[in-house]
Formats: C-alpha cells, structure tokens, sequence
C-alpha cells in the first residue's frame, strides 16, 4: 500500500527527526528556540491553570434551578420539587427561590450509591 503524499506543517517533524542524535529544530534553522518555546508552553499551562481555577470558583459558588438539578441528576424538575418540599434533600433558597448548590447535587449522589456486600 503506497501512501498519498501530503502536505506537512512547516513545524511538522517526521520520526526519524525524533530518533536519538537527529538534529534538533532550532539546528535546522527553525525561527523558535527550545527556550522561546518552552516559556510559550509555560505561559499557556499558566493561563490554563487560571481559567481551571476560576470555573472551579464559579461551579462552587453557581445555584441550579430544580429544573436544571433535575437534568444533572437524570431526574425530573417534578422529583427534585417535590424532594425539597418534602425536605428529603438538601436546598438553600436565593430569595424565595429553591436553589441547589454543587454540593446539594453531590450529597443527592452519594446518598444513593450502594456498594457491593464484603465476602469474607
């Protein structure tokens, strides 16, 4: 089987450039150095961090609608209404809202998980 030529990223490196003593890019007269491109990755893996950082803020500090618990927990809006009005499940209220936080929707979870029995 013959393979379709193609054409190839100008930063594209085939495997024979990846082979031990096979000259490196920059000897190649690539326009980035090892360290221009080493600062470039540590500034994107910086920035990633950061927006990780503040969604795990956001996730903490965001209150699902019954409707939109209901959606996370595979259950209807009707199922977590009624559950908060029966006080089987833990809610907050923003304004007269019935709210649920994350953790709300984490303690619904783990309150129904069952594990298998221990053979002995």
């Amino acid at each position: 089987m013959t393979s379709t030529p193609y054409l190839r990223h100008p930063l594209h490196r085939d495997r024979a450039s990846l082979q031990p003593g096979a000259r490196r890019p920059d000897e190649e007269g690539m326009p980035l150095s090892h360290d221009a491109v080493l600062q470039r990755l540590t500034a994107a893996m910086e920035q990633l961090n950061e927006l990780i950082a503040a969604r795990q803020v956001e996730e903490n500090l965001r209150c699902y609608t019954p409707k939109e618990a209901g959606a996370l927990l595979g259950k209807s809006e009707n199922w977590v209404t009624e559950a908060i009005q029966a006080r089987r499940i833990p809610f907050t209220y923003v304004g007269r809202s019935p709210r649920m936080t994350a953790a709300h929707i984490r303690w619904v979870q783990q309150q129904g998980e069952v594990l298998p029995p221990r053979h002995g």
